[in-house]
């Protein structure tokens, strides 16, 4: 009996370990969904002309991006070095092997944002800054992210 309690608790442990790796694997890919549409869906129209300026939906872009990068290093533990993300990108292990390195991407992003967050005030700064968020976001997702197969 004692046995079959043990090997239920480790189950349930396991369980909850995996339990656990899917919802920071799920909070991880809505935090990028949100950065994906704060560049995509409201900065860059605005950039290209696409959709007329609007500073507050600017600032609501803004704080979603500086909101990444408070939290991106947090968001890849060892823990889900191993785990399958589902849709189109995965992380690359370089995030574990190059922690240096995807830690100097993310102070770079961060910095990127909190200067552009401090500059942008009409389309003209948008446009001044706009390819610098874009180049440190990219940046990382060239070597820190995989296309699933």
């Amino acid at each position: 009996m004692k046995r079959v309690v043990v090997v239920a608790g480790a189950l349930l442990l396991s369980m909850g370990v995996v339990v656990a790796q899917q919802d920071v694997v799920k909070s991880t890919q809505t935090q990028m969904k949100a950065t994906g549409k704060a560049l995509g869906g409201t900065l860059a129209p605005m950039m290209k002309g696409e959709k007329p300026y609007d500073q507050a939906a600017v600032n609501e872009a803004l704080k979603t991006l500086e909101d990444t990068a408070k939290k991106l290093p947090m968001m890849f533990p060892a823990s889900i070095k191993a785990v399958k993300f589902e849709g189109d990108f995965n992380t690359s292990p370089k995030i574990w092997d190059d922690a240096a390195g995807f830690k100097a991407k993310t102070d770079e992003f961060a910095k990127v944002v909190s200067d552009a967050k401090a500059t942008i005030k009409d389309l003209d700064s948008l446009k001044a800054n706009f390819p610098a968020i874009g180049k440190a976001c990219g940046g990382c997702h060239e070597t820190y992210r995989v296309k699933n197969s």
